[in-house]
């Protein structure tokens, strides 16, 4: 049998795992609960277990069991990620999240439940396979950058040896029509940075303007200056967001405040660009206080570098995609997407590509779909053993590729 028609032998299996990771979704970069569903997803298989130190991350490795004619056995990675989002569920699913506050907003326990099958299907080839599989079960992508604490403690050398190329995916709840495979090479995703902005005033009362240094009109200039930066200092057609989603001063309207603060979100499409930001965004903010008579706290964070796919590996990944499944469930996106990810530091280390997978519901408008992070966004398991499957595929044809040079 092919490895998507096994993977079908296995859809009550991985919807099941799916479904209890849902109800007990769980933040962060220690998912004690999550990490345990895993295990005993992964008991009775021959595998080789190692548990993060820091965190609640799982690293599998397989190793194979057929000859190989390269210098050097083959070693493929494939990743999921596992943690939830600080959302409250209101999809009415009836496995919708049992914990208050907390949801699988972005398809992780999609991700993770599709890799748990891949993990048996893999097992089960496990003496045609002549290289090695590591499965890389991370916590943490949701802002903790839990990808850095995995590759700190080496899972990218955790068969013995560097990976050659690393693979993951992202179901999306939106955007294209179910079971669509998306992916392109180069920049996929935008790199995403943080911005703290204090700014240091001196409070007084709000009759007197004059005899305070109020930090609430130099905020709010600082707030339309970096729109107008973004505008005339950035070339078009390499974009770059800035968005303010924090803007906080005072506790009564007839007192200046000491302080204001200022969060956003910086996402850029292109190293220049981002380097070029982390030079102007402070240049702009502290001459604005300065013409203000105020002193400014600038905190930018570098966050999560751009996702680039690496352009053979996406190559390999459509033609797997399209002899699996047919070309019509292939698109090769035109332009990258404005969300972030810290799969973007293994592809840093090890060439590989990352493809998107629709999980809109069959017939569903994906253009109207409330898109990942809602709190109504919904995932279809109807894409569960195709992505378990191309997981498989990926692995055991990148190895017998590298195995046979």
């Amino acid at each position: 049998m092919t490895i998507a028609a096994d993977a079908q032998e296995l859809r009550e299996d991985i919807v099941r795992l799916r479904h209890q990771l849902h109800r007990e979704p769980e933040i962060g970069l220690h998912l004690p609960r999550t990490q345990e569903k895993v295990l005993q997803a992964l008991d009775g298989l021959p595998y080789e277990i190692t548990l993060g130190k820091d965190t609640t991350s799982v690293t599998a490795v397989l190793r194979g069991g057929a000859a190989h004619a390269s210098a050097r056995k083959p070693v493929v990675l494939l990743r999921a990620d596992m943690d939830g989002l600080p959302v409250q569920e209101t999809t009415g699913v009836d496995y919708t999240s049992r914990v208050d506050g907390a949801m699988h907003a972005c398809g992780h326990d999609l991700h993770t439940s599709m890799l748990a099958g891949a993990a048996t299907l893999l097992a089960e080839r496990r003496h045609q396979i002549a290289g090695d599989v590591v499965l890389m079960f991370q916590p943490g992508e949701e802002g903790f950058d839990g990808a850095s604490y995995m590759i700190n403690e080496g899972v990218l050398d955790a068969a013995g040896r560097r990976a050659d190329t690393a693979y993951g995916m992202h179901v999306f709840s939106s955007l294209e029509p179910h079971g669509q495979f998306v992916t392109k090479d180069g920049v996929m995703l935008s790199s995403s940075d943080g911005l703290v902005v204090t700014v240091l005033g001196a409070g007084g009362h709000g009759s007197a303007p004059h005899s305070a240094k109020d930090p609430v009109t130099a905020a709010a200039e600082m707030v339309t200056a970096l729109q107008v930066m973004v505008t005339r200092q950035f070339n078009m057609f390499d974009p770059v967001v800035l968005t303010v989603g924090v803007l906080h001063a005072g506790t009564k309207r007839n007192v200046i405040p000491e302080t204001a603060r200022i969060e956003a979100t910086i996402r850029t499409f292109s190293e220049a660009s981002r380097q070029k930001m982390m030079e102007a965004v402070p240049r702009l903010l502290k001459g604005i206080a300065a013409a203000h008579g105020l002193e400014v706290d600038v905190d930018y964070q570098e966050e999560y570098p751009l996702t680039i796919n690496d352009e053979d590996e996406t190559n390999t990944a459509e033609k797997v995609i399209a002899g699996m499944f047919g070309d019509s469930r292939l698109t090769r996106m035109a332009t990258p997407l404005s969300g972030s990810e810290d799969f973007s530091r293994v592809l840093a280390e090890v060439p590989g590509t990352f493809v998107g997978l629709s999980a809109v519901a069959p017939g569903a408008d994906p253009s109207t779909s409330p898109f990942n992070h809602s709190p109504y966004a919904t995932f279809d398991d109807g894409v569960l053993t195709d992505g378990a499957a191309l997981y498989a595929e990926l692995a055991v044809s990148r190895i017998a590729a590298l195995a046979a040079n």
